[in-house]
Formats: C-alpha cells, sequence, structure tokens
C-alpha cells in the first residue's frame, strides 16, 4: 500500500498533458450549476458480468447500496462484446471504427502504441485530471495487453491518471503483477495479501482515507471477477452449490438460420460440456459475492467521510456472457443481447432512489456523462456517445436516441484448423468436438433500435454469405427466430442505410436522428449509387 508523504509530488502526477494537447481542450470545468462544490465520481467496472442470464443476483449489497439508492439502466449495451474494444470506448466515449481497438491483442490496437499515442491523451480520466483539476484514481484490469513489453511494459502510465495500479494484462485473481504508478509488485497466493479483488478494495479505502479533500475525485476500479478463471475467495467456493446456468429457450438448441459460426455448433451438447458451463456460471457467482463486499467497503467509507452525498457511483461490466445458449457453451463477441446488454447502476446527488430507466444507453456514454458531472463542455470534445444527466435528473421533456451502434471484428487467421479440418478456415477459441466461439469472419455490426414502436436488431456479417439477421426482441426476446426473410423489406432498407450511417459517423453524426426517431428522414436515392446497384456498407479491415 502507499502513503503519501507531504513532501514531494504524489505518485504518478509529474505526468502531465503536453501543451499542445491542451488546446482543443481548453475552457475549464464550470461544475454543476447551483453545486457548491463539484462532484466525486466513481466507476466500478466487472468483466464479463451478463445482465441477461442473473449476472447481478449475487450482488444483493450493490443493488441496495447503488440500485434502490438510484437508477437501474434496464436497457445498457456495449458497442462490442470484448474486453479489449468495450474498455476502450469507456475510456473514450468512442464507438470501435473511431478507437480503433477491434480485438484483445497488440495488433488488435489493445494498449499498443498507437494507441496510447492517438487516443490516451483524449480519454475523459486525462480531462478530468489535466482541465478540471481532479485527482484521479486506477485500480485493476486496464487493457488486455497493458504491461507488454511491445506496449511499453509496467512503466507507461496513460495520461490522465494521478495514482496507478494496473493489472499487468487479463484478468487473474492470485500470481499476477501490477504496476504501482509504473513499478513491478508482484503477488503470489496467499489469500490475504494477494486475492485481487479484495486488494483492489483496500487500495481504494487508502486513496479514500489518505487523498488531497481541496480537489474532487475520479476513481475507476476494475475487477477481475467475474473472468476465468473463476477463483472465488476461500470463504466463497461452497455458495450457489444447487444453482445451475438457466435453462432458458435459447439453451442447448440449433441457431437455426443463423451465421454459420453459429450453426456449426454441435447439438445437444454433450454431458460433460453441460457440467462444465453449469461449473463455470456457479463459479463466476461466487466470485462475484468479492466483489458486493468491495461495493458494501467503499460506501461505507465514504459515508463515514461524509462523501457519499456527494460522490456518484456508477457499476457496469465491459461486456455480457453465455453459458450453453444456441449450444455454444462459454465465452461473449455474439450479437445476442447475452453477450452486448450489461448491467448499469448509478446513484448520486439529484438521483431520486428506486427508478428504472427504458432509455437505450450505451458505454459510450459513461465519459460524456463523467464530464458533464465535472462541469466540462462536452462540444470540446470528440465523443460519440451522449450524456446521461438528464435521464438521471429527470428531464420529462428529453428527446433521446432511438438506436446504438454494437460492432465487432472476429479474430482468427484465415487457415483451417488441422483439429478441425470439416470447419471453414479461421475459427478460433474452439471447444471440443469442434465448437468455435470466434472466427475471423465472424465480422458484424448492427443497429440495436429500441422505440415506442419497435424493439428490433439488426445485423449485417462481413463473409461470403453477406448474412443478415433480424430479431423483433418484444416477440422473441430469446431471438430464436430471425425475421430477415419476413420482415417489411421498407423497413430493411431503412436499417441497412441507418447501419451504413452508424458504421461511418463520428462525434455529433453518431447522434443523428435514427430510424424511429421523429427527425428521421430516409431518403431510397441514398440507397443506390450512381451505377444503380445497391451501396453495401463497408467494413474496416485494418485496426489502423
Amino acid at each position: 500500500m502507499w502513503l503519501p508523504s507531504a513532501a514531494g509530488p504524489r505518485p504518478g502526477c509529474p505526468r502531465r498533458l503536453p501543451a499542445l494537447l491542451l488546446l482543443p481542450l481548453l475552457g475549464g470545468c464550470l461544475g454543476l450549476v447551483g453545486a457548491a462544490r463539484r462532484p466525486n465520481v466513481l466507476l466500478l467496472l466487472t468483466d464479463d458480468q451478463d445482465a441477461e442470464l442473473g449476472g447481478m443476483t449475487p450482488l444483493k449489497k450493490t443493488k441496495a447500496l447503488i440500485g434502490e439508492k438510484g437508477m437501474t439502466f434496464s436497457s445498457a449495451y456495449v458497442p462490442s462484446a470484448l474486453c479489449c474494444p468495450s474498455r476502450a470506448s469507456i475510456l473514450t466515449g468512442k464507438y470501435p471504427h473511431n478507437h480503433h481497438v477491434v480485438n484483445n491483442t497488440l495488433e488488435g490496437n489493445c494498449s499498443s502504441k498507437a494507441w496510447q499515442k492517438i487516443q490516451e491523451p483524449y480519454t475523459f480520466p486525462a480531462i478530468l485530471k489535466s482541465v478540471c483539476g481532479y485527482q484521479t484514481f486506477f485500480a485493476g484490469k486496464y487493457l488486455n495487453e497493458y504491461g507488454a513489453p511491445d506496449a511499453g511494459g509496467l512503466e507507461h502510465i496513460p495520461l490522465g491518471w494521478s495514482y496507478w495500479y494496473a493489472l499487468e494484462k487479463n484478468s487473474k485473481y492470485y500470481n499476477y503483477t501490477l504496476s504501482v504508478n509504473g513499478k513491478a509488485r508482484k503477488h503470489g497466493e496467499n489469500y490475504s495479501a494477494d486475492y485481487l479483488t479484495d486488494v483492489l478494495a483496500n487500495l481504494s479505502l487508502d486513496f479514500l482515507d489518505y487523498k488531497s479533500n481541496s480537489e474532487p475525485f475520479f476513481m475507476m476500479i476494475s475487477t477481475p471477477a467475474p473472468h476465468s478463471p473463476w477463483t472465488a475467495a476461500p470463504q466463497y467456493q461452497k455458495a450457489f452449490q444447487n444453482v445451475i446456468a438457466p435453462r432458458n429457450k435459447n439453451f442447448n438448441i440449433h441457431g437455426t438460420n443463423k451465421h454459420w459460426l453459429i450453426r456449426q455448433a454441435k447439438t445437444p451438447m454433450t454431458n460433460s460440456s453441460i457440467r462444465f458451463l453449469d461449473d463455470a456460471f456457479r463459479r463466476r457467482w461466487q466470485t462475484l459475492l468479492s466483489v458486493d463486499d468491495l461495493v458494501e467497503k467503499l460506501v461505507k467509507r465514504l459515508d463515514s467521510t461524509g462523501e457519499l452525498d456527494n460522490t456518484y457511483i456508477f457499476y457496469t461490466s465491459d461486456n455480457g456472457y453465455h453459458t450453453g445458449q444456441f449450444s455454444l457453451p462459454i465465452d461473449k463477441r455474439q450479437l445476442y443481447e447475452f453477450d452486448i446488454k450489461v448491467p448499469l447502476l448509478v446513484r448520486g446527488p439529484g438521483i431520486k432512489p428506486n427508478q428504472t430507466s427504458k432509455m437505450l444507453v450505451s458505454n459510450i456514454d459513461l465519459g460524456p456523462t463523467i464530464l458533464d458531472l465535472a462541469g466540462y463542455d462536452l462540444n470540446k470534445t470528440q465523443m460519440d456517445g451522449m450524456s446521461l444527466l438528464p435521464i438521471l435528473k429527470g428531464d420529462r421533456n428529453l428527446t433521446w436516441r432511438s438506436d446504438v451502434l454494437v460492432e465487432y471484428q472476429g479474430e482468427g487467421r484465415n487457415v483451417t484448423d488441422p483439429t478441425c479440418p470439416s470447419l471453414s478456415p479461421g475459427v478460433s477459441q474452439c471447444f471440443p468436438d469442434c465448437v468455435c466461439e470466434d472466427a475471423y469472419n465472424n465480422t458484424y455490426a448492427c443497429v440495436r433500435t429500441l422505440s415506442s414502436l419497435w424493439n428490433l436488431q439488426y445485423c449485417e456479417f462481413d463473409d461470403q454469405e453477406v448474412f443478415v439477421e433480424v430479431y423483433n426482441i418484444t416477440a422473441d426476446p430469446d431471438q430464436i427466430t430471425n425475421i430477415a426473410k419476413s420482415i417489411d423489406p421498407e423497413l430493411l432498407g431503412k436499417m441497412n442505410y441507418r447501419l451504413m450511417m452508424l458504421q461511418s459517423c463520428s462525434g455529433p453524426t453518431c447522434r443523428t436522428p435514427g430510424v424511429f426517431d421523429p427527425g428521421y428522414r430516409f431518403d431510397l436515392r441514398l440507397m443506390f449509387n450512381s451505377h444503380g446497384s445497391v451501396r453495401m456498407r463497408r467494413f474496416s479491415k485494418h485496426p489502423l
């Protein structure tokens, strides 16, 4: 643990934004109108926690201390159902096609030197620290390739962080290394000293005890739970012994009329696969009990120091997860609700308790929201998201979006897996019996629409089939029936065009009216090029 000294700079403080980078950010932070002081903000981020399959069930304290004290969003989505692209979207407020992080590898721009140079200086924590004067604290998993030698190693501290306790690479619970303000600190397998969720809790409590009281603070705590290897704390390893993965309507069924990657899954699953995913489901829940403890400790400490009433607390996840849906054992990466929908709970000053919002939101909205809370002029950013502050404050005359973009670029090489010669080239993340969760052409983009008229999802794949999937979520919440061939062709054309617009949007153009917004205008001529053929949306093949 660190104990700041009265003499000398705080750890990480000397790293400030270069003057040239500050030019587009100048303007200061005025704070909320009528607020006596700028609010503190705490962002709690879990790893692979679903909203559709009971992911919040173990978190009774979290629901009571955040959800019941504020607002729960029932329609919160991620712009990409994979850790690194989604986390990059949280930090930048941008869709993946604008921050260019497409997967969890350095080659996919995850924590690469290009990311560090082009995107990190403009993340919302960088603005909070250098323009708004916030103390900024990070603890936990940052990006999957953080700490890699080719990414600057553990010495690299991203611009914008006053205190930095970042996990080397991907989620672990024991036997990991932290970058402690740029210096490596190894941890072993002693529960009391090394269990990562508890270590993050203790670091956070220390920060609250020893931070400066003259500046507002922003904290981002990113837990390993409930990511694999699902190692629960000793006291929780026997919890939920009678729990199994939900047997909902799309569990262990064949994905009829779906993308080839879904169709290839063998149905029914083997008994061993079902036992494996049931065990994973239980263990995921067990790891979340320590997250629940972490939330309780932080809220109690904020309350005891008198800062709770001036602190906004956000709780969310980087993506969802599936366990047996459409006979895929365990993973994320797919376009369906169980992978792209996440929990989002918010409490704070001026937010009435016990509220549920059905507004369609995305994690690209978190950065703009937090900057808005700090009083920063959002017009000075290039963020694609929208501030949730009007929703949180109960604005009844609010005009809101009717759609968000979801996009994913599949991982894998264009070669045949020798263990699965019957499958197409490029498969990856394969389980026994050649059930594969990803492939290089598992590349898709979707418009997720929610309005008074429709609860709809429209998706296109970048493959030889140019496969299309469309779901009416109201009539078919389990997304079993693809209605692409039966839906009104005019509506299909509008959704196709809207998808093209979103895939090329940037900043304000990502917030233009969607198909079901009152201000939407559709010109059929825009669907065709000068030669009379239908325009097809282009996917980016290159991350940079």
